[in-house]
């Protein structure tokens, strides 16, 4: 690892990095790069509560806690490697505040890193580290070592951890999303919405890819239907398979969206007759029952063959779920 030093760096001389993939993210249509654009797309791809809890946090305690972390290449530029908000805020705060404590901050200077050790750097903070990158971001990143960079995948796992397969699954993710989605918002003009990443993630899954196969479906319409919410849900994804078998299910589902389809689909019905039991003793019975559940049968239900099973479970967490937030929106 290049070697390092602490400094006060005076934040004049510090630059943005403009190959931040959040920053990247929100300059993709941008023809011409400026300062005011990075910082713009900075202060943009941050969650607004994580962004405003971060700027008050370093207003409330004059600074930064955590010193960011800045290559000085062999074009004697000081490049952040970590800490882009960070340094925005500063910015933000000497305009707004010419006489506070704003004109430098603190910095882990390291003295001409390699590419390799830039990225095994950002791996390590930002896919397991403690100021993740949402899961585009993330995705993005590792597309661009393994598809640009030629980066080996055995790298970037001795960098990061994580699995080969959790690593391939979020690059075929971003891959999956970027030619059907992102072409699609273009052509339609639609806003693209990042969060919709989620989705293309689990439709990863071999359960999914093979119901749309087999209802003569392709990932095209996947995405058509991510993007006129009939996908309403990452999470109601998983219950593509019961839906498209299901005729009224499916129908309903093209017309509207997938929790409303779900409420069509012909489930089995149960011998037993549980109407005049009360929900508090069929919650009591059914959490003890799933207490108990075995490593085989919990195996079973991330199977192909555990689907049904997968569905009824979900869609009992979904209306769970429901009924607990109707009734904190009341209080």
């Amino acid at each position: 690892m290049a070697k390092s030093n602490y400094m006060e760096l005076s934040i004049n001389e510090v630059e943005l990095d403009i190959t931040n993939p959040r920053i990247k993210m929100y300059l993709e249509n941008y023809s011409e790069i400026t300062s005011e654009g990075i910082a713009l797309a900075l202060n943009g791809a941050a969650s607004d509560g994580a962004f405003l809890a971060l700027r008050e946090s370093i207003r409330a305690n004059g600074g930064v806690i955590n010193p960011i972390l800045v290559n000085h290449n062999e074009d004697d530029k000081y490049i952040v490697i970590e800490g882009n908000t960070r340094l925005q805020i500063y910015k933000d705060f000497l305009v707004t505040n010419p006489s506070g404590p704003w004109r430098t901050i603190r910095a882990i200077v390291y003295e001409n890193m390699t590419e390799e050790e830039i990225h095994s750097i950002r791996l390590q903070t930002h896919l397991v580290g403690p100021r993740d990158w949402d899961p585009y971001s993330k995705a993005k990143y590792l597309d661009y070592l393994m598809n640009d960079k030629r980066l080996p995948l055995n790298a970037i796992i001795s960098y990061c951890g994580g699995k080969k397969t959790e690593i391939l699954k979020l690059v075929a993710a971003y891959q999956d999303m970027q030619r059907y989605y992102v072409t699609k918002t273009k052509e339609l003009e639609f806003d693209l919405d990042y969060k919709d990443f989620s989705k293309f993630s689990e439709l990863q899954n071999k359960g999914i890819i093979d119901a749309l196969r087999l209802n003569n479906f392709t990932k095209i319409d996947f995405s058509t239907w991510v993007l006129n919410r009939n996908i309403d849900t990452a999470q109601n994804v998983r219950l593509l398979p019961t839906i498209l078998k299901d005729k009224d299910a499916k129908a309903e589902f093209l017309r509207t969206n997938i929790s409303e389809a779900y409420k069509r689909v012909n489930l089995p019905i149960t011998a037993i007759d549980l109407s005049s039991i009360d929900y508090f003793s069929l919650c009591q019975a059914l959490t003890a029952k799933l207490d108990k559940i075995c490593y085989k049968e919990a195996k079973y239900l991330q199977s192909d063959k555990g689907e049904e099973k997968r569905a009824a479970l979900l869609l009992l967490s979904q209306s769970i779920e429901f009924i607990l937030d109707e009734g904190s929106e009341e209080e």
